[in-house]
C-alpha cells in the first residue's frame, strides 16, 4: 500500500518509498505482523480503497500536465562504443533474468513496458515512459542499485534516445549496423530470443512487442537485399581473425588451438577456425555431450576433448587459448599463465582471446611477459581491415532501415486515433439505443412484428453508421507522408472537443488505474 500511496504523490515529484507508510486519514497501511489467533477486520480492505480513491484524485489535479505530452518509448543503455568491458560486465543481465529484470522495470511508476538486450558487446533497456524525465531517472537509478555502479558515474557512459531515434537504433542493432563487426549475425538471434523470453514470460507490452519484430524484419531485409553479411562477421570470427593476424604467417597453419567452452560462441569459434583450414582443436568443458553434437556436425576439423579439471595441462600445450564460458570469475590469472610453459620461439608470445563477458582471463595476465590478451574490445582492429567497404553496405542498410521504420511509426500513430474511433462508436450506439427505445414505446410493442422491429433497428443501424462514416475515414490513416498524418490528429483532436469524448484523460487514468492495482497487489 505504501507503493499506492507513493505512486499518487509521485506526480508532485515525490520518490516511491519516501513516504511514511500511512494513509491521508492517518490509518496505517501495508503488511503488518499479525498474532497466532488474531482476527483481522475489515479496516484494511477500507483502507486500500480509500488509497486507491486518494490515488485517482491525486492524479486527477496533476494529470493536465501528463496529458500534454504522449508516452515515449525510450532506450537507455551502454555498448562497446560507449563504455569499457570493465563496466558493461557489471550491468551485464544474464538470459534467465530477463523477465525478473523487465518485471522490476515495469514496476516503476513511469515506466509502462520495458525489455531488456543484454550481450557482451552491450547492455539496452528499451522502455515506454509515461514520462520521458521521470521515466529515464527511474531507469537509471535502477541500473545503478542492480550493477552497484553510482549513477553519477554511469551518466557518464550510458545513451540515450527518444521515439523515432530510440526505434532507429534497435533496428540498426538488429541488423548488425550498430555492432563491433559490421553486419554480424548473431545479435539478430539474440533480438528474436528477447522476444521469446518476453513473450513467454507476458513481459513485452503492446509497443515494444511491435517493435522487437519490426525489428527482426528490418534486420533479415538488411542481411537478405545487402551483401553486409560477408567477410567477419560476428564477434567469434572477429576472434579466429585477430589470432591470425597475430601468429606469424609462417606458423599460423600449424598453431595449437585450445577452446575453453562448447556454448553457442565457441561452437562458432570452431565452425571459422574450420573455415580458416586448421584441422584440429581442443575443446576443454563441463561435459562431453556438447563437443559430440559439435563433432556430429562439423566433420571437416578434428575435435578433442578434455574436462575441465585438465584446463590447465590443456593450456599448456596450446598457442591459442579462446574463452568462452558464463564464469562469472576468471580462469586465468597472472599466477596461473607464469607458471605454463612457454611457447615455440616461432610461435613467440602464447594469445588468449577472451569473448566472454564477464572476462575469463584477467587482466594482469597482460604483465606475463610470453602472453598477450585481447577481449571484445580489441575486435576493433579486425574491423578496421574493411571498413570502407563496409560503410557502402551500411548506407544501403539504412535505405532499407528507413523504409521499416516508417511503418512502423505509422503503426504507433494510428494507435492514437483507436480510442477516439472507439469512443465515438461507443457515444452514436448509445443515442440511437435510446432514442429506438423511445420509437419503439410509441409505437407499442404489440402492434411491432419481429419483422417491423428488425427494420427499424437496421434503419438506425444504417443512419448512424452513414453519418460516422465520414468522421472515422478521417481518423484512419496510413502514415504515407506527414501531412495526411498531422490532418488525422487535428480531426482526432477536434471530434474529441465536439462530441467531449476526453479520450486522452481517460487513457492516462487507466494506466494509472492500472499501476495503482498493481502496486495494491
Amino acid at each position: 500500500m505504501a507503493a499506492v500511496n507513493g505512486f499518487a504523490t509521485a506526480f508532485g515529484g515525490v520518490k516511491l518509498g519516501s513516504l511514511s507508510r500511512t494513509n491521508p486519514v492517518g490509518f496505517k497501511v501495508g503488511p503488518r505482523l499479525v498474532k497466532r489467533g488474531e482476527v483481522r477486520c475489515d479496516v484494511d480492505l477500507e483502507e486500500k480503497k480509500s488509497a486507491s480513491v486518494a490515488a485517482l484524485e491525486q492524479f486527477k489535479i496533476s494529470a493536465d500536465r501528463y496529458m500534454k505530452e504522449r508516452s515515449s518509448i525510450a532506450v537507455i543503455g551502454l555498448s562497446v562504443h560507449t563504455a569499457p568491458v570493465e563496466m558493461r560486465e557489471k550491468l551485464a543481465v544474464p538470459e534467465a533474468q530477463w523477465p525478473h529484470a523487465i518485471s522490476e522495470l515495469c514496476s516503476l511508476n513511469h515506466i509502462e513496458e520495458a525489455a531488456v538486450l543484454s550481450t557482451c558487446n552491450r547492455m539496452e533497456i528499451y522502455v515506454v515512459a509515461l514520462s520521458w524525465n521521470r521515466g529515464i531517472r527511474e531507469v537509471i537509478e535502477w541500473m545503478a542499485k542492480t550493477s552497484g555502479i553510482p549513477a553519477e558515474e554511469l551518466r557518464q557512459h550510458l545513451f540515450m534516445l527518444r521515439d523515432s531515434d530510440a526505434t532507429r537504433h534497435l533496428f540498426e542493432v538488429s541488423a548488425g549496423l550498430d555492432s563491433l563487426v559490421l553486419g554480424e549475425g548473431q545479435i539478430l538471434s539474440q533480438v528474436k530470443q528477447v522476444v521469446r523470453i518476453g513473450q513467454a514470460s507476458g513481459g513485452l507490452g503492446k509497443n515494444i512487442d511491435r517493435m522487437f519484430k519490426d525489428a527482426i524484419t528490418a534486420g533479415k531485409r538488411v542481411r537478405t537485399e545487402t551483401n553486409i553479411s560477408s567477410g567477419a562477421v560476428s564477434v567469434s570470427s572477429a576472434a579466429v581473425e585477430l589470432a591470425l593476424m597475430k601468429l606469424p604467417k609462417a606458423h599460423a597453419d600449424s598453431a595449437r588451438m585450445l577452446l575453453i567452452g562448447a556454448g553457442k560462441m565457441g561452437k562458432l569459434v570452431i565452425k571459422h577456425l574450420a573455415s580458416k583450414g586448421c584441422k584440429q582443436v581442443v575443446v576443454v568443458n563441463r561435459s562431453v555431450e556438447k563437443v559430440n553434437a559439435i563433432r556430429e556436425e562439423m566433420k571437416d576439423i578434428e575435435i578433442i576433448y578434455r574436462p575441465l579439471d585438465e584446463m590447465m595441462s590443456a593450456a599448456a600445450e596450446a598457442d591459442v587459448v579462446y574463452t568462452s564460458t558464463a564464469s562469472e570469475t576468471p580462469l586465468f590469472l597472472k599466477e596461473h599463465v607464469e607458471a605454463l610453459p612457454g611457447v615455440s620461439e616461432e610461435i613467440g608470445v602464447r594469445l588468449f582471446i577472451d569473448i566472454s563477458v564477464p572476462r575469463n582471463v584477467g587482466s594482469c595476465v597482460s604483465d606475463v611477459q610470453n602472453a598477450r590478451v585481447y577481449n571484445v574490445d580489441d575486435l576493433k582492429e579486425v574491423v578496421e581491415a574493411n571498413k570502407e567497404d563496409r560503410l557502402r553496405k551500411a548506407m544501403e542498410a539504412q535505405e532499407l532501415i528507413t523504409e521499416e521504420l516508417k511503418k512502423f511509426e505509422a503503426w504507433r500513430d494510428s494507435l492514437e486515433t483507436v480510442p477516439t474511433i472507439k469512443k465515438l462508436r461507443s457515444y452514436a450506439d448509445r443515442i440511437r439505443a435510446s432514442e429506438l427505445e423511445k420509437c419503439l414505446q410509441k409505437i407499442g410493442e404489440d402492434t411491432l412484428t419481429k419483422k417491423m422491429r428488425k427494420s427499424i433497428e437496421e434503419l438506425s443501424s444504417g443512419i448512424v453508421n452513414k453519418l460516422l462514416h465520414g468522421p472515422l475515414q478521417h481518423l484512419r490513416c496510413d502514415g504515407s507522408d506527414s501531412r495526411t498524418l498531422d490532418e488525422t490528429l487535428e480531426n482526432m483532436h477536434a471530434l474529441n472537443r465536439m462530441f467531449s469524448l476526453d479520450t486522452e484523460k481517460d487513457i492516462m487514468e487507466r494506466k494509472i488505474k492500472a499501476k495503482v492495482e498493481k502496486a495494491q497487489t
